[in-house]
């Protein structure tokens, strides 16, 4: 793990194209026409260099539910995907409510070596909405939580989410919503709207995320704290954040790649691949969440990576889980609906999909720029090929994808994580020895 390499030739970014020399987990060169005797020399001619990818919202599922993930399964995913550090959300078994159950899968990420993994903590015990969880313990322990979420379950008690907000201003933490009013979905299976009129299933409506969040982010100004919103999926969401930020409120969101991609269409066929949450909205607000994105209204792509056995999917809508994987996507759906004849160019990608998640999230030594002296965590991704989405493409334990058989642009060549390979020419490495 502790070889040299000699990246030749990759467009930094995707503008200027450049060498990197990388030794001893850092970047000790970037330039032209450069040299190293003995390294491993890596031909990035065509490729783009961005830094290594972070995703602030993940489900690792370790310990509880390894049927559907393991840490190292899904850190494998994330090596495919072009990610070197992910954010594993709280709902496991035990949750991830006191200190040594966010220690216990630091280390298993250590173990597995594929990417850092940075535990998010439970804001209440046991996600129930009833207690503060240890907050402080988890922020001061050796996994050195920052961010702090109930995941699948709003903190829909205001009071409780004000006394979240406060403990977490302390330190510099910060609260993720998943905004979703329970009361207003109650038996909700997808967005409310025609499509679901014309199915027969609950709709859910787009006022029930908008409600929390509107709600939050004045309570954010009034305690002078930080919120992040998680997976934001609807137009008034979006002028929500906006009018938020103009008012000089410390928010943050992020929006899912198939936020930016799929539509409440998809559902037509009761395909339960396409079963999510928030669900999958109107055109309209595909495209609202886009137009955030890009004018910074929206922070992040984060992928919510969301395993599940197939029994959990292969079901009928009503019965079938939420969720869907995303690891091994994410930068392609980026690229589709960002990028291709889009507003964004890889300099944005690499502010979306790795610097701004690592500062929010407080992970040092991810998102730094390509740059000589910074860690190496690198993303080496060929934008040109185009191909469909296969099975063969899912590294992790599950196959919950809704792109299997969709082409899509692009492809993750190398992955490079304190600086050795985790992705090798496209092939997941097998840390044990060799590719796999």
């Amino acid at each position: 793990m502790s070889e040299v390499l000699l990246i030749q030739g990759a467009a930094i970014e995707g503008a200027e194209r450049a060498d990197i020399v990388i030794e001893d987990g850092r970047i000790a060169e970037v330039g032209t026409g450069l040299s190293r005797a003995g390294a491993r020399a890596i031909d990035a001619d065509g490729l783009v260099a961005l830094p290594g990818l972070v995703d602030l919202h993940t489900h690792l599922r370790e310990p509880g539910y390894e049927a559907s993930e393991t840490i190292t399964t899904g850190t494998r995913a994330a090596a495919a995907g072009g990610f070197t550090a992910v954010f594993a959300m709280p709902n496991t078994h035990p949750v991830a409510d006191t200190a040594g159950v966010v220690e216990q899968e630091a280390a298993l990420g250590e173990a597995a070596g594929y990417a850092t993994v940075q535990p998010i903590g439970a804001v209440t015990v046991g996600q129930k909405g009833e207690a503060l969880a240890e907050i402080g313990a988890m922020a001061h322990s050796r996994a050195r939580v920052r961010v702090f979420s109930d995941d699948g379950f709003c903190v829909w008690d205001p009071l409780l989410m004000r006394r979240a907000l406060e403990y977490v201003k302390s330190f510099g933490g910060v609260v993720a919503q998943h905004a979703q009013d329970p009361r207003l979905t109650e038996g909700a299976q997808m967005n409310e709207g025609a499509v679901s009129a014309e199915l027969g299933l609950v709709g859910w409506p787009a006022v029930a995320e908008e409600s929390i969040i509107a709600r939050d982010v004045l309570l954010a100004e009034h305690v002078g704290s930080r919120l992040h919103v998680c997976h934001l999926s609807t137009a008034g969401s979006v002028d929500i954040v906006r009018w938020a930020k103009k008012r000089g409120i410390d928010v943050t969101a992020e929006v899912t790649p198939h936020h930016l991609l799929l539509t409440d269409e998809n559902a037509r066929g009761y395909d339960a691949v396409y079963k999510v949450n928030p669900p999958l909205r109107r055109e309209e607000d595909v495209r609202a969440v886009r137009e955030g994105l890009a004018d910074g209204t929206i922070d992040i792509v984060a992928t919510d990576h969301a395993p599940h056995p197939a029994e959990a999917k292969c079901t009928e809508w009503a019965a079938a889980a939420h969720g869907m994987v995303g690891l091994e996507s994410a930068l392609r759906v980026v690229h589709d609906t960002m990028v291709a004849d889009g507003p964004f160019d890889f300099a944005d990608v690499a502010r979306v999909l790795s610097a701004a998640p690592a500062r929010i999230g407080g992970l040092a030594g991810h998102g730094t720029p390509i740059a000589a002296g910074q860690p190496a965590e690198l993303t080496l991704y060929d934008p040109a090929p185009r191909a469909p989405f296969t099975r063969d493409d899912l590294r992790g334990r599950s196959t919950n994808s809704p792109y299997v058989g969709r082409e899509l642009p692009g492809s993750v060549r190398w992955t490079i994580h304190r600086g050795y390979a985790t992705l090798a020419d496209g092939e997941v490495v097998d840390l044990a020895g060799g590719a796999g």
